[in-house]
């Protein structure tokens, strides 16, 4: 019988639901809006400025630091390695070099060399001499760092201008709410600008990369970059912003590989533009009796790539 009543009660309690709004209260929660003044601008007023500003950079050379994770859900688990002091040098149209520091001692731990099609890559802790190509993926979960590539710095470091061509890319602007956090830490909705970049490759048309404004300075602060299959390759995310003779550039930028699982953050401590580079800034020679990996190759045991650097925190 106790079953039979609190069924019949159960059934009373569901029909009078609909009828007693004194019984409950239902309510919305919106995240509010951020109150910052906005700015405002045109589709070719955005496109203008990235090519602007990709035309006054010729090379760059800069003093950072650099701060690694690597992992996630594939990994299962996350590793952040220890922040070092670094060096990068660019110069277009595509050359790189990074040069990383061992931390307190200040012996070279890592340099990395690439010609925008090639790299090199020097590990001297580990007396091993890395050969690849920037367009070859050697996907090892256990070694997340061995799918860094010069080229995806250089594209996060450098913007490149959008195409003129209509035949080639062509961009077209949205508006969307993105997610700010205010100095107290909370968290508002604010209008944003998106420079959708579409780009023809060999199958067709996709969407190469998408160029996020920040409606308060209308500086990019995001760049997500997408391959053929429409994956997210790489998510650059710029902060800091500093006026280097006429050119806005950010001295924070983070440059996450979500397919491979790490993250390399660099932290601008001293940066010279339009410096002139040598052809010999650029050369990185094999050391004698170093190991030589070739990470292009099929045939290369995995267990023997592992160009990791520095501690762990």
């Amino acid at each position: 019988m106790t079953a039979v009543r609190c069924y019949r009660a159960f059934l009373v309690f569901v029909a009078v639901l609909p009828l007693g709004g004194c019984l409950f209260r239902s309510r919305i929660v919106d995240r509010p809006m951020s109150t910052a003044p906005l700015k405002s601008a045109t589709q070719e007023q955005l496109i203008d400025y990235v090519n602007t500003q990709a035309s006054r950079i010729h090379s760059m050379q800069a003093t950072v630091d650099i701060d690694t994770s690597v992992g996630g859900e594939k990994k299962g688990k996350i590793t952040d390695y220890e922040e070092i002091r670094g060096y990068v040098l660019a110069r277009k149209p595509a050359m790189l070099r990074m040069i990383g520091l061992m931390p307190i001692v200040r012996t070279t731990a890592f340099d990395m060399v690439s010609d925008g099609q090639d790299f090199k890559l020097l590990i001297p802790p580990k007396n091993r001499f890395v050969l690849g190509r920037n367009d070859v993926e050697t996907v090892n979960p256990r070694q997340p760092l061995e799918n860094l590539r010069p080229q995806h710095i250089y594209d996060s470091l450098l913007l490149r201008e959008i195409n003129p061509d209509p035949q080639i890319e062509i961009a077209t602007m949205t508006s969307r709410q993105e997610t700010v956090v205010d100095k107290h830490g909370r968290k508002m909705d604010q209008p944003d600008y998106e420079l959708v970049v579409a780009h023809k490759g060999a199958n067709g048309w996709f969407t190469s990369r998408v160029i996020v404004f920040s409606r308060t300075d209308l500086l990019p602060h995001r760049q997500y970059v997408y391959d053929e299959k429409g994956n997210e390759a790489t998510t650059s995310r710029y902060e800091a912003y500093k006026d280097y003779n006429g050119v806005n550039f950010p001295n924070q930028i983070e440059i996450e590989r979500p397919q491979e699982e790490y993250d390399i953050t660099l932290t601008i401590v001293k940066l010279q533009l339009n410096e002139a580079l040598t052809d010999d800034q650029f050369l990185l020679e094999q050391p004698h009796g170093a190991e030589v990996i070739h990470l292009d190759r099929l045939d290369q045991p995995a267990a023997n790539r592992e160009p990791g650097y520095g501690g762990t925190k």
